[in-house]
């Protein structure tokens, strides 16, 4: 069995946060992200400072980030060419992720672009990153349906899946947005995806109530996934959710979740506890009124 992928995505659950978090603080908790043994860390984004002011000091957090003795990659997401211009240019960073809406609605939201546009914006990334030793993965937004009405099912996300492995591009994170997936969609989904795609990796980035979060992840795990994001706590999540207690799976269930099914993973427990307890301090006054 392949190694398992388990990606912490801090910058999920820090970008709609209203406070901004002093640098200092960020830094501090990414260090400790660093030394559990994840996967990838999904630590920041260069997008305008307008659209999400949270994340403006990305490059400077980037440069108090410690990685000599780390074996995590680090992801940044960007929304455009320009933000990958930007991050194509720290060597550090090993992954750019870029949101691809399967909803039309959604993506001029997320990124005032059509469909159409934002597979442009793909294809111009995905140069850069070839130039530059950088390796680009897709997330599709509202991967698991949407609440607009805009036409879902799994032959749909087949189709954006071709387009992108046309281009060359092989990690592919289908999205659950607003939390919609059940763990049937989520295991007849992947089923499709990785049988009639066998040479792609895909993610599994899900939303989730905290009753939910179990199943979905046995969902996952069943359809053959070996790739899930989290984040600590299951801080963050998507404002279009229109729930508050729907936010990132909580990476303390995955975790418990690949223990029982027999699942290794390189995670260093005392570490993940120190940063569990470092989440709390740092984001939960402001995520939760913790």
């Amino acid at each position: 069995m392949d190694s398992f992928k388990l990606i912490e995505c801090p910058r999920d659950a820090m970008q709609g946060l209203h406070d901004f978090i002093p640098t200092a603080d960020k830094i501090r908790y990414l260090n400790a992200l660093l030394r559990v043994g994840f996967d990838t860390l999904d630590f920041g984004s260069f997008v305008s400072p307008k659209a999400i002011p949270q994340l403006r000091d990305t490059a400077e957090v980037l440069a108090g980030l410690d990685l000599t003795e780390t074996r995590t990659k680090l992801l940044a997401i960007v929304a455009n060419v320009r933000g990958a211009e930007q991050a194509v240019l720290f060597p550090q960073i090993q992954f750019l992720g870029f949101p691809l809406s399967v909803s039309e609605t959604f993506q001029l939201r997320n990124t005032n672009k059509t469909i159409e546009q934002a597979f442009s914006e793909v294809e111009a990334i995905q140069d850069l990153c070839q130039q530059h030793g950088k390796q680009l993965v897709v997330y599709l937004s509202m991967g698991f349906g949407n609440p607009y009405g805009d036409p879902y099912n799994p032959d749909v996300v087949g189709q954006f899946t071709e387009r992108l492995v046309q281009r060359g591009i092989s990690i592919i994170a289908p999205s659950d947005t607003v939390g919609s997936s059940t763990p049937e969609g989520i295991e007849t989904l992947f089923w499709y995806l990785l049988k009639t795609f066998p040479d792609v990796e895909f993610g599994a980035h899900l939303h989730s109530r905290p009753e939910q979060v179990a199943e979905k992840v046995r969902a996952a795990l069943r359809a053959g996934i070996r790739r899930i994001d989290g984040a600590l706590h299951g801080f963050g999540g998507c404002p279009m959710a229109a729930d508050d207690l729907t936010g990132n799976l909580p990476t303390e269930q995955i975790v418990l979740q690949l223990k029982q099914a027999g699942i290794p993973l390189a995670i260093n427990r005392d570490r993940l506890a120190k940063a569990l307890e470092l989440s709390a301090e740092v984001l939960g006054s402001r995520t939760h009124g913790l």
